[in-house]
This record gives C-alpha cells, sequence and structure tokens, in this order.
C-alpha cells in the first residue's frame, strides 16, 4: 500500500504542484484548500505526513499544528510556508512541526524533505521488542506475554497491535478513535464496531488484570497504562 500523505495549501496552483510531484514519486494524496477543511481532513484521515501551509483562510497552519499536538500526538508534519522569520520557524518546531520548507522550494528539495521526515517517523517508533507488564512482560517478537510464574498466553496480531500501542503512549489516554485509525486504519465516524472492546477485554484477560489496574477505562475517552 503507498504511503499517504496529506496536503494543506490554499493556492490551487501550488497545492496541484505538490500533488502531482508526489503522485509522481508513488505517494497517495489528499488535499484541502483551507484550514477548517484541513483541520477536519487531519483528524479524521488515514496519513503518514501532513504538508502544511501556514496562511490559510478559516483558520492558520499554527492553530492547525496545535490541535493536532493535542489530538492527534506524534503526527509528522512538514509546514510549507513563505513566511521565513525566526519566529515563525521556531514556533511551528515547538507546535510539533518536524521540518520547515521555505517556498519557493523545487520539487527534488521537497521530495529529499519528504523522505527523510518519513524515515524518522518509522525510526521513532521502533520499541523494545521486550516490555515489561504487570507481573511478567510482554515479547512483541514471539506474539505472547510471559507470566512470572512460567506459563505464557499467546496473542493474536491485533492484540499485540493495539497492546504494543496503548504502551508506547505511556500513561497518556489515548482516545478509541485514535486507535481505529492507527491500528486498525479505520475512519471512526464511518465505523461502527465493538471489535476493539472485544480486544481490550481478551488483553485483560491475557494479562490477569481482572481489576482493570492495569488497563484502565477513561470513561468516555478511552484507555491508558497505568505504570
Amino acid at each position: 500500500m503507498a504511503t499517504s500523505i496529506l496536503v494543506i495549501e490554499d493556492d490551487p496552483a501550488v497545492r496541484q504542484g505538490v500533488v502531482d510531484a508526489l503522485g509522481f514519486a508513488g505517494y497517495e494524496t489528499l488535499e484541502a484548500g483551507d484550514g477548517e477543511g484541513g483541520l477536519e481532513l487531519a483528524l479524521r484521515a488515514n496519513y503518514r505526513l501532513l504538508l502544511l501551509d501556514l496562511v490559510l483562510p478559516r483558520r492558520d497552519g499554527f492553530s492547525i499544528l496545535a490541535e493536532l499536538k493535542q489530538r492527534r500526538p506524534g503526527q509528522a508534519v512538514i509546514i510549507l510556508s513563505a513566511r521565513g522569520e525566526e519566529d515563525d520557524r521556531v514556533r511551528g518546531l515547538e507546535l510539533g512541526a518536524d521540518d520547515y520548507v521555505l517556498k519557493p522550494f523545487s520539487v527534488r528539495e521537497l521530495l529529499a524533505r519528504v523522505e527523510a521526515v518519513l524515515r524518522r517517523s518509522c525510526e521513532r517508533r521502533a520499541p523494545a521488542l521486550v516490555m515489561p507488564v504487570p507481573g511478567g512482560e510482554v515479547d512483541f517478537g514471539e506474539g505472547e506475554i510471559r507470566h512470572g510464574d512460567g506459563s505464557a498466553e499467546k496473542l493474536s496480531e491485533r492484540e499485540a497491535e493495539v497492546l504494543r500501542y496503548l504502551l508506547d503512549a505511556g500513561e497518556r489516554v489515548v482516545a478509541r478513535d485514535e486507535i481505529l485509525r492507527h491500528v486498525w486504519g479505520l475512519d471512526p465516524d464511518r465505523t461502527e464496531t465493538r471489535t476493539l472492546d472485544m480486544h481490550i477485554m481478551h488483553l485483560r484477560t491475557k494479562l490477569r488484570d481482572r481489576s482493570q489496574e492495569f488497563l484502565v477505562t477513561v470513561r468516555g475517552k478511552g484507555w491508558r497504562v497505568s505504570r
């Protein structure tokens, strides 16, 4: 499956040029021409990288970055902007952008920056194969939870993905929509499923977490792990 990239840019000519260049390089693209539509797409769509203009109608790029930092932490973002002032660059990076590309830019430069950020975003999610859990450890290489008494519980591929995602989040509350989007690759707004709840239930059983002290339900928000 081709890597998907979201482009939020209000200038039709610039946006089409970026989309064409990405498509020619083998990427799938999503696009939006204003801040409100761009933010809506940025929060619900499945994509690996966001290319974001700062000066947009209806909502600026900085506010989009701030919203993503809260609701989609870790999202890879490259700012595309004609505003080259140091304060703008620093503010964008502080809000979570991975890179800042000054307009006008060449296709060659843009694609090189895209490849570099995608490579780094993959590397940043490279957790250890074995991680501690209460009363034992989970071995993602073997796909099993090993308890201190020597017994083990096999994990399905999806159970392992859900558990790893929650562990990687630390003690941050992870919303249902975030897990459906990143683990299942589903659009939460178009999905009605209790599959995730069943996976959480199965994980609690295999973790011997019947009291739900480790995989904690945060009512109305999602789940988190308690260290």
